[in-house]
């Protein structure tokens, strides 16, 4: 394994929120040697992180019939991604739903079609040609979680492999992370939305925006978090399109 090579899977497991990277040590009497030439390494069973001229067919391929964590049990369908694959703006979310589940499609039950309503409408007030067919949009994981819990730390690091290679495949000029667990996903951070959004993050060179998911704006008692979300998405939408 190159130097470049360590850097790339070192900075793959940072951007997961690894912290810790254990050595093993050699046997009693044995040196470590510092060349890898001399001792070959074995590269982690993972896909090529960023493969020269990935797409998101390559991805959706290399996934297959996923079985690499708990979430496949209750899968009825794999929900991957949909929407323009040259994208500039990208929407992250958490997980699908029933909704999505049975479709196979991101964000088509009651929080998809606010968040619908959310882009075409404040593109449409901000004076900028946009449909929700512009953008594209995924989610951390790719199977429901049962009951739609919170997707767990070792199944958003499982699938974050391949939210991070549609993200690189896509190279949007944007993301918008749509709540807690897609902010986590993205920038490892511990803090809630509230102290997140409204000011630019970053994932590796691309910015993100974070802001509330559409299902939590659903809930009656959250008006002023829907106002604070429109105000994400009209400078979003400005830093984009402008």
């Amino acid at each position: 394994m190159t130097a470049d090579e360590v850097r790339r899977y070192l900075e793959f497991y940072q951007d997961l929120g690894v912290k810790t990277v254990f050595r093993r040590e050699a046997a009693a009497g044995t040196a470590i040697e510092p060349h890898v030439e001399a001792t070959p390494v074995q590269a982690p069973a993972l896909p090529t992180l960023e493969p020269a001229g990935d797409t998101l067919l390559k991805i959706l391929e290399d996934i297959g019939d996923c079985k690499r964590c708990r979430l496949h049990e209750g899968r009825n369908k794999l929900v991957f991604g949909t929407g323009n694959e040259q994208a500039k703006l990208v929407f992250v979310g958490e997980g699908p739903g029933a909704d999505e589940d049975e479709q196979g499609l991101p964000f088509v039950g009651r929080a998809g079609q606010l968040l619908t309503q959310m882009i075409e409408g404040t593109a449409r007030k901000e004076g900028i040609p946009l449909e929700r067919r512009d953008v594209y949009i995924c989610n951390v994981v790719k199977c429901r979680p049962p009951e739609n819990r919170t997707p767990q730390p070792d199944e958003m690091e499982i699938c974050g492999q391949f939210l991070y290679r549609q993200l690189q495949a896509i190279r949007p000029k944007a993301i918008c992370a749509l709540g807690s667990t897609a902010a986590k996903a993205l920038l490892g951070t511990k803090e809630g939305v509230t102290r997140l959004r409204g000011k630019w993050q970053r994932w590796r060179d691309i910015p993100v925006m974070v802001t509330y998911h559409p299902s939590y704006l659903l809930r009656p008692y959250n008006q002023n978090a829907k106002k604070e979300a429109w105000e994400d998405l009209k400078k979003v939408l400005h830093y984009v399109y402008d």
